[in-house]
């Protein structure tokens, strides 16, 4: 399990570690400078050999203290080093203010102005390297006074990829962006690269943040590269104390749990996912496959009398039943074999609202059977959130975009969506924990960041950013085919925080397999060859 971590654990972890006297906090200061360079020499391997320019951009905290180690450990490789300090030097932290006096002792330090980096690379031809170490993940508020400083770096950024301009090097976290949020402080989200910090290579400690999966943080990172500083002592990411929140994890899949060795179609499931009318019947049939690809033994759809000769033309592995009304529903269920259902996809706002009273009032009398609901069946309730949540229960799993989250949770999206002026600002984290926890089951939040919580405040990430990127995921249908592979493993017995994960990490392994080009019936047919790695 790879662990995320907010601001507050990452500071617990450090602070618990010096106190029980295995480190100090000048070791790993010292530790956080060698895997910067170790880690900028495995990214350009051209860097190792021969002399080389750097400028390094220190701020007025320990990370500011990060940047005069590396400094000086470039400075020891040969390097011609130029170190500028935003702030003044008296009011270093203890730690930071050791390495700013080990590296005047080598070189000078130069204020750090907007004046002073204003067109600096073409006044330096040739300079290799910028490090950002103004600000880390212990910022907390919007950056003021830097702004052309940050549009130098964000140039840089950009041209390094022409071998135009140095490329940047983000200590921990590109200056100015939250690191439990992903948000930068203090900018408009309309255009949150305009002014902020943008990196070529991050390199964090310990633990990668929150904030490097969620929102602008990947496209602001770059690349990624967790270093370890000597921190193996702790046994949870979540420490105890006030400013603990649980830990927040990558969702990853084990192949024992997907793999059939054994059992009759009926050993795997029974998955009822049903239609809307004629002419609406599509988003039903991509989560069917879906669920049918991913495992579940038996898929049913049930449609509307109008709809029955267009789904039958359309299907051949799956079942079809008739399903006009709610009374048509609760007949179709009196078949106890049915263990999953998944209600949304295309099914029409009039229609849900009936439908969804019925199957989630069947799950007090049926002790495993479970729900997804997807689209229109959280639509159907935009009006009365409140009656929803009266019928939800914890086999239930709800999969919103934005815009449905923003119609059922209200408050909690005019949070996520409010100016970030203060760090740590609230997160997708944060408000997807909120959701589950008001609704009462798993909430999925998709987006290129899914996030997905428990009632219990458990919360995995399924970003599909740096080597997991699969931007062609954004087609129609592609969030039914979600839904269809979380309801097949329903059906197939896996709980819904596991299932949801599952689903949602295999979704883009399989969007990841297929390339550019996506659209939403090739989802379901790149799973076999995800599977077959994974059993593998």
């Amino acid at each position: 399990m790879t662990e995320l971590l907010t601001a507050a654990q990452m500071r617990a972890i450090e602070q618990a570690a010096i106190a029980s006297g295995a480190v100090t906090g000048l070791e790993l200061m010292e530790r956080a400078g060698q895997g910067v360079v170790e880690a900028v020499l495995e990214e350009w391997p051209e860097f190792a050999s021969g002399a080389h320019r750097a400028v390094v951009l220190c701020g007025p905290g320990n990370n500011g203290g990060d940047g005069f180690v590396v400094a000086r450990l470039l400075k020891t490789r040969g390097w011609d080093v130029e170190v500028f300090l935003y702030g003044d030097p008296a009011k270093l932290p203890p730690d930071a203010r050791v390495n700013y006096e080990r590296w005047c002792g080598m070189g000078a330090v130069k204020p750090l102005t907007n004046d002073v980096i204003d067109g600096y690379a073409e006044d330096h031809p040739g300079t290799a390297l910028a490090i950002d170490a103004l600000f880390g993940t212990g910022l907390t508020r919007p950056l003021k006074g830097l702004g052309r400083v940050e549009m130098e770096l964000n140039s840089w950024q950009a041209l390094s990829r022409n071998g135009h301009a140095p490329r940047v090097v983000a200590v921990d976290v590109p200056s100015g962006l939250c690191s439990d949020s992903g948000r930068y402080l203090g900018v408009d989200d309309e255009n949150p690269y305009d002014l902020c910090a943008m990196a070529n290579l991050t390199v964090t400690f310990h633990r990668a943040k929150l904030g490097h999966y969620l929102a602008y943080g990947s496209g602001a990172s770059g690349r990624l590269m967790t270093v370890d500083i000597g921190l193996a002592c702790d046994n949870s990411p979540a420490a105890s104390g006030p400013t603990s929140r649980p830990a927040s994890y990558l969702t990853e899949v084990r192949p024992i749990n997907i793999a059939k060795y054994f059992g009759h179609k009926y050993s795997h499931g029974h998955a009822l996912i049903l239609t809307g009318g004629s002419g609406r019947t599509g988003a039903a049939r991509l989560a069917a496959r879906g669920a049918l690809r991913i495992g579940a033994g038996l898929v049913t759809l049930g449609a509307p009398g109008a709809a029955m000769q267009e789904v039958a033309c359309q299907i051949t592995a799956l079942m079809l039943r008739r399903v006009e009304d709610a009374a048509g529903l609760a007949e179709v269920l009196e078949d106890a074999r049915i263990n999953a259902l998944c209600l949304g996809p295309g099914l029409g706002v009039a229609r849900a609202r009936e439908l969804v009273t019925v199957a989630c009032g069947g799950l007090k009398t049926h002790p495993t059977r479970t729900v997804v609901l997807d689209a229109d069946a959280l639509t159907a309730f935009a009006d009365a959130p409140q009656d929803l949540f009266g019928m939800l229960h914890d086999r239930c799993v709800l999969t919103p975009h934005a815009g449905e989250f923003a119609r059922l949770f209200p408050d909690i999206a005019g949070k996520l969506n409010a100016p970030a002026d203060r760090g740590p600002a609230y997160s997708k984290v944060d408000a997807t924990r909120a959701a589950a926890a008001r609704a009462g089951c798993v909430v999925l939040f998709k987006g290129p960041d899914t996030v997905i919580a428990a009632p219990d405040g458990r919360c995995a990430i399924n970003a599909a950013v740096y080597d997991r990127a699969a931007p062609w995921l954004a087609t129609a249908g592609s969030g039914d085919v979600l839904a269809g592979f979380i309801t097949g493993l329903l059906a197939r017995g896996l709980k819904p925080m596991e299932a949801a994960e599952a689903a949602a990490w295999l979704h883009v392994e399989a969007a990841r397999a297929f390339g550019p080009g996506l659209i939403a019936e090739d989802l379901p047919e790149a799973l076999p060859g995800v599977l077959r790695a994974l059993s593998r």
